[in-house]
């Protein structure tokens, strides 16, 4: 698929100084910066669709963890005493 994409000059100085300062060419600075774009919107999207399901959730339960709970179990992580996540309670 063959897509063009018109940028002003300021912009397309800077992409032609980064290419020579990576010793890379234009194009694969701009395809680089649009993949990890697109990478980090759809992670961005998944955790926000992550976080309205678990709110769906939380309202039919009431299950959950209050943020104490949570950091306690974080802190443990990398230690000798790590413990499993912990239940989910009303």
């Amino acid at each position: 698929m063959a897509t063009s994409l018109k940028i002003d000059d300021a912009l397309k100085g800077r992409v032609q100084q980064l290419a020579g300062q990576r010793r890379r060419s234009a194009h694969w600075i701009m395809l680089e910066a649009i993949q990890q774009y697109v990478e980090r919107e759809e992670a961005r999207e998944r955790f926000k669709q992550e976080a309205l399901a678990s709110w769906v959730a939380y309202q039919e339960t009431g299950q959950h963890l209050t943020g104490q709970e949570v950091r306690t179990w974080l802190n443990t992580w990398g230690t000798e005493d790590e413990t499993t996540v912990p239940a989910c309670h009303t």
